[in-house]
């Protein structure tokens, strides 16, 4: 028998370290009962299956049999997918920080027994290289320490302890208000590249959250700088090699500050994030740039991201064959033999193409450059050449799992787009979606699950699960009106509040109350790739007051921003989702359309609502009286127009 343990896990990344000659353990009662029993410190490797220097250090080292001898030797051994675990991981990355070193994947934790970390670092080279120590040395180091020195170790777990433990505390609150989100803006502005877009320097990740913030504070204040920000920063990515123009959708982030090179893995939420913020500045920037952006990347996520009967994969991998980037990339020659010369010329030109290419001898499809801003209506039969072409490579891995979390996302920017651009058939995606998670990842207990994949549900739903889905099932009863939604948000959003809410001192924990094998229950309210747990609920216990009416949901929502808002300014560009929470609250626009749903005098109202200007911020469906619309600005309402244009010019006036 095998004492590698992963051929049991159905999580695509354990699973690519099945056959490892480390005699991996899943996290879990088992793996840590072990540790205990046998006295030695774990080696804690997170990572997840996109993730190409994960790759590396796998090959590199969990595939060598001497590495892995040491490994086995000195350790117990436990792999996590940090997409499984995301509170694990977030618990390790700040320790890892907390040691004053960068965090990211692979992470590679040291942890007594107990699971208490006491030194760590991400990527480790199987020789020493890159100014890093070797693997074998750090092994061997790291065991000497801790069984020689105990003291020294036990000095840093209660160091760590200490420090970890804040992380379980609420900042408290602050007075707000829209000027202080305002002035933030403003400030922000410092921050971006005003040439390139995004944030200054190298590496470049499109930050859809900063920039939603953004383009809310240029609607409430006409600053055009703002306005600026946001749409130099989407051009960018829409047109640079961070987007596959032939296959749709977006990838990770760029490595340079140009977004030519990107690191080449798709995820899941950055796409669902980047839809939305599109299709908000699509209203009032009128670009077909962004529109087709939109409509490409959907096609993408319902041709090759659909998982479990209809909701979404994770993740498509950086690499194939072993190189990043390959199943992309394209020599001049290639490109030369698949099209007609002058078709080819033209795709060269519009799309960078050259010999030697523009990335390692090979070229990244990119238009951020002279020729880039040409038409391209008549190459749509050359890029269809190309992608059935591609189609017949060896494709990167998909991660198949879906995550609660993640499906929420899409689900609510598949609503969003539905309404904005009157596509029905993604509502009915986003619908399929949200039944394959209510379904599929119900626990007995009405508690969510987090993972899905090849139909088994595991892991305990975590904050943003809540959070996401009730988001999703909000963006749903307002697409339709369906009472069954809000009475489903309902219940995910108390379901949170019954086992992450700190009683104490406010503000809900990533893990649930019965959580028993993570050593400090942490509290996100800080934003990263993805906006933070809290902030994410208190968007949705925000946008459920205004559709119930109900007083107990906007308490919940300024019992979060009271939590937490004291860490504002010193941390405002890192809190965007709690300070667009606190706008909904604070300055909520409210429309009312009266009718039948099946009258067009009510479906016309209903697209002047969708192609409205400002941030409207729960669209509200009668079937009771004839066709018209009223806006509610805060607990002001205006007269009830009845003509579309009027309404237009209502909104825009806002």
């Amino acid at each position: 028998m095998s004492h590698n343990r992963l051929a049991q896990e159905t999580s695509p990344y354990l699973l690519q370290h099945a056959h490892n000659p480390v005699h991996w353990w899943a996290w879990g009662p088992e793996a840590l009962a072990e540790a205990k029993a046998s006295g030695r410190p774990i080696l804690l490797s997170v990572g997840y299956s996109a993730c190409h220097w994960c790759h590396v250090m796998a090959h590199e080292s969990f595939e060598d049999a001497g590495i892995a001898g040491l490994m086995n030797t000195l350790f117990v051994n436990i792999k996590v997918d940090r997409e499984e675990r995301p509170d694990l991981d977030s618990l390790y990355q700040q320790a890892l920080a907390m040691m004053g070193q960068p965090g990211g994947w692979p992470l590679t934790m040291f942890l007594t027994p107990a699971g208490e970390p006491f030194w760590g670092g991400t990527y480790f080279p199987a020789t020493a290289r890159y100014g890093r120590a070797a693997f074998p040395d750090v092994l061997e180091g790291i065991s000497h320490t801790f069984h020689a020195d105990p003291d020294k170790i036990r000095h840093n777990v209660d160091q760590m302890r200490r420090a970890l433990e804040q992380l379980a505390r609420s900042p408290g609150a602050m007075g707000l208000d829209l000027a202080i989100l305002d002035r933030g803006a403003v400030d922000s502005l410092r921050m971006i590249d005003v040439a390139d877009g995004g944030t200054t320097g190298a590496p470049k990740f499109p930050q859809p959250g900063l920039f939603r913030f953004l383009w809310r504070a240029f609607l409430r204040t006409g600053d055009t700088r703002l306005r600026d920000a946001v749409t130099v920063t989407l051009d960018h990515i829409c047109q640079g090699g961070i987007y596959d123009h032939l296959g749709g959708g977006f990838m990770r982030y760029s490595t340079d500050q140009e977004w030519l090179v990107p690191h080449f893995e798709k995820m899941l939420y950055d796409n669902a994030q980047l839809i939305s913020l599109l299709c908000q500045v699509w209203k009032v920037t009128d670009s077909a740039l962004y529109r087709a952006r939109v409509f490409e990347t959907i096609g993408w996520l319902l041709r090759d991201m659909t998982a479990e009967g209809g909701a979404f994969a994770a993740a498509l991998d950086a690499d194939s064959e072993g190189e990043e980037g390959l199943f992309y990339t394209w020599t001049k020659e290639e490109i030369d033999s698949l099209l007609d010369g002058e078709a080819a010329k033209r795709f060269a030109r519009l799309y960078d193409v050259a010999a030697g290419g523009n990335w390692e001898g090979r070229t990244i499809l990119h238009r951020n450059h002279a020729h880039g801003g040409e038409d391209d209506d008549s190459l749509a039969e050359a890029k269809a050449v190309l992608l059935a072409q591609r189609d017949r490579r060896v494709w990167p891995g998909r991660d198949h799992k879906v995550l609660a979390d993640w499906n929420g996302m899409v689900i609510a920017a598949l609503a969003e787009a539905a309404f904005t651009f009157d596509r029905p058939d993604w509502l009915a995606a986003a619908r399929k979606a949200f039944a394959v998670v209510t379904a599929g990842m119900a626990r007995p207990d009405g508690r969510l699950a987090h993972a899905l994949c090849q139909g088994k549900a595991a892991h305990a739903g975590v904050l943003d699960d809540y959070a996401h889905m009730a988001r999703a099932a909000l963006a749903l009863f307002e697409a339709t009106g369906d009472p069954e939604l809000l009475v489903q948000a309902g219940r995910w959003l108390d379901t949170a509040h019954a086992h992450h809410w700190d009683a104490q001192a406010g503000g809900y924990f990533l893990s649930a109350d019965d959580t028993t094998d993570i050593i400090v229950r942490t509290k996100p309210c800080f934003d990263s790739a993805v906006p933070s747990g809290n902030g994410v609920m208190a968007e949705a216990l925000a946008l459920m007051a205004l559709a119930s009416g109900e007083a107990k949901w906007r308490d919940r929502a300024d019992a979060v921003l009271a939590a937490f808002s004291a860490a504002i300014p010193d941390q405002l560009p890192n809190m965007t989702a709690l300070l667009d929470a606190f706008e909904i609250l604070a300055h909520p626009l409210e429309v009312t359309v009266t009718g039948a749903e099946d009258d067009p005098a009510t479906q016309a109202l209903l697209r002047a609502a969708a192609l409205g200007e400002s941030q409207i911020h729960w669209l509200r469906r009668v079937a009771d009286g004839s066709p018209a619309a009223m806006l509610c600005r805060g607990t002001v309402c205006s007269t009830p127009v009845s003509d579309p244009e009027r309404l237009r010019e209502a909104l825009a006036a806002e």
